[in-house]
């Protein structure tokens, strides 16, 4: 009794402790950051640097880099797909940072998050320069107002150059209407790898706290009614086993309870739910720490409602009228996402109805605003629309990793009508391709091709060319492993949606046709050394493939049938030991992406959880030709 006696004092020591230092948070002046950047230019690796310096780790404890790419795909692919919080204490304030995609096609992502913070830091590659996705983020962050800190990252590169890229960053600033304040903006030369920020190129170089302090002296506090009724607007959602749906947004206005009645808004004043905030979460580093209050301008999450999602206004019931919130801008690419109705089907997945993909998609599009989903006038298949093929590429790996079959259909572009003139219009991109000068011709050719109109070109120093292009998302679509090939794997190239400009007419699709299985079965090593000459092969020796399956790409314009399964006769004078001594071209293997953007209109990507396959969409031969004569009628 009285080892449990002790046990509770601790108890209570420890909770009144705890609860004490909440307190001592909570009086803490909040500065709300976002950190955005184009894709690859260090903001992950400056955020883990920040927390380290902070404090936010023991010294002994072992953090993985890039700590907040805490997805899997994130790592693999080495980029943010979601945007995530973390919090810092520095002199006595406590600094909210969120961290965001790079990528134009998770521009969603940043859109949302730019609501919620009063700063932002504008990362720029000390080499590559200012890049299409960075001025995406900063025109929108310089539409909401707000006076960004530029910092010039890598600057430890052999091939950086400050000077210039500060000067393309004040013409970027100008070009994009900044007003006299904005363009008055603090700059900081860094190495989010070696953990250091100066205000001069020959400072100490010592370590991120002139970067601390610049926020606290530039970024203001936030501006809010905190004896107002609580409001605030669901900015990310987040699905977890113990809590539910958990939603993550800054509180505009008013303080929030634990347990205290909320009702939900949609952005048209209609209510969705009332409930109570039965778990409310703060950022505490890496952490989210249970509190029993939050007051306006902190950043937090919620859970305890089961219907409430982005962007709906989460309030006191007094208030009637929902939190203002920006419209996203409209995705700009569809797919079709079928069921997997192959030979092979329902082998190697455990999700196979059209009931499991459908709730998966719309749980999708609750939590990434920038993904529309509808139901297809195909049976059992749905139209996903969004960004680009990068975003719609990642959500089906995500769905195989799942154990989802299913089979995707070629790109689309959306189209749509003018309004005034009736016109058609088109989805155009802004393209930017750094290439060596030799290739820069064939670049050139290609794109003039796919209906792209060259808008600028200069030299970028080291014996390379920056090209930029308007050209219609369509002409994209398939483009960037071709470049590839025609850069020999040196070129770079950066993609920013435009608008929409006049339809510009048809634009040639991929020339060469299609090997295809004339029958089932399993693919011999003798069957495929015949077939070499015929293209480019797929598949290997043993294979599963079935009748309409796509074996690889024909040297010529047109689709051949093929059999892939053929054995050799055995004789008496003809052993099968002698295939050992027929040697294969290696097959081409696609990645997912690569095999979405291959594939025509008439053909399918087959994905599996251990298989991404090609396939006509008709897979009976004849079914194939009466498709063919009714598309040429």
């Amino acid at each position: 009794r009285q080892s449990l006696h002790i046990r509770g004092i601790r108890c209570r020591r420890r909770r009144k402790f705890s609860s004490s230092m909440h307190r001592l948070e909570d009086q803490m002046e909040i500065r709300n950051i976002a950190i955005i950047a184009h894709v690859d230019h260090g903001k992950t690796t400056l955020v883990d640097a920040l927390l380290k310096q902070s404090g936010s780790f023991r010294e002994n404890q072992h953090v993985a880099d890039r700590a907040m790419d805490s997805n899997d795909l994130e790592r693999e692919r080495g980029i943010t797909i979601l945007a995530k919080c973390t919090s810092v204490v520095w002199k006595d304030s406590r600094i909210n940072i969120i961290d965001t995609p790079g990528h134009a096609d998770f521009g969603g992502e940043v859109e949302r998050i730019l609501s919620m913070v009063d700063g932002a830091i504008i990362l720029v590659d000390a080499a590559e320069g200012a890049l299409p996705q960075t001025k995406f983020v900063l025109g929108k962050a310089l539409a909401r107002g707000i006076r960004p800190i530029v910092v010039v990252n890598k600057i430890d590169r052999s091939d950086a150059r400050p000077d210039e890229v500060h000067e393309e960053i004040f013409d970027l600033f100008a070009s994009l209407g900044a007003d006299e304040h904005q363009l008055d903006f603090p700059m900081l030369y860094a190495s989010g790898r070696q953990g250091w920020a100066d205000l001069e190129l020959d400072g100490p170089k010592k370590d991120l706290s002139p970067l601390f302090d610049l926020v606290l002296r530039h970024v203001p506090t936030p501006n809010v009614d905190k004896d107002a009724p609580f409001g605030m607007v669901a900015t990310i959602l987040e699905s977890d086993n113990f809590l539910g749906r958990i939603l993550t947004g800054r509180i505009d206005q008013g303080r929030a309870k634990v347990n205290m009645p909320v009702r939900v808004l949609r952005p048209d004043g209609t209510v969705v739910e009332t409930g109570r905030l039965t778990k409310l979460l703060s950022f505490r580093g890496l952490d989210r720490v249970p509190v029993d209050e939050a007051e306006a301008g902190d950043i937090v999450a919620v859970a305890g409602l089961s219907e409430a999602t982005i962007p709906d206004t989460i309030a006191d019931p007094s208030i009637s009228e929902p939190l203002p919130s920006r419209p996203v801008d409209p995705p700009t690419l569809s797919m079709t996402f079928r069921i997997n109705d192959g030979p092979l089907g329902g082998r190697e997945g455990k999700k196979v109805t059209s009931r499991q993909i459908r709730d998966r998609l719309f749980k999708e599009t609750e939590g990434n605003v920038a993904i529309k989903v509808t139901e297809s006038p195909e049976s059992e298949a749905f139209e996903v629309a969004g960004r680009g093929e990068l975003q719609l590429g990642v959500l089906i790996e995500q769905m195989r990793r799942e154990g989802f079959e299913l089979t995707i259909g070629r790109p689309r572009v959306l189209f749509r009508e003018n309004e005034e003139t009736g016109d058609r219009e088109e989805p155009f991109e802004e393209v930017l391709v750094d290439v060596d000068e030799p290739y820069s011709g064939v670049v050139v050719e290609k794109m003039s091709l796919r209906k792209g109109v060259m808008q600028d070109m200069r030299p970028s120093g080291g014996g390379k060319v920056r090209l930029t292009f308007l050209i219609p998302s369509r002409g994209l679509i398939g483009y960037h492993g071709e470049f590839l090939t025609d850069t020999r794997g040196t070129g770079l190239m950066n993609r920013l949606f435009h608008g929409y400009l006049p339809y510009v007419g048809t634009i040639e699709g991929r020339r060469n046709g299609s090997l295809i299985s004339a029958e089932d079965g399993q693919t011999t090593q003798y069957a495929l050394f015949a077939l070499q000459d015929r293209g480019t092969m797929f598949v290997d020796a043993g294979e599963k493939i079935y009748t309409g399956m796509i074996l690889g790409e024909h040297s010529r314009e047109n689709d051949l049938d093929i059999n892939a399964v053929r054995e050799k006769k055995l004789t008496n004078m003809r052993a099968s030991g002698k295939d050992e001594a027929l040697l294969l071209t290696p097959p081409r293997r696609m990645s997912l992406e690569q095999a979405i953007a291959y594939i025509e209109d008439d053909e399918l990507v087959e994905v599996t959880p251990s298989a991404i396959r090609i396939r006509k969409r008709y897979l009976d031969p004849n079914e194939r030709k009466r498709a063919s004569k009714s598309r040429e009628s």
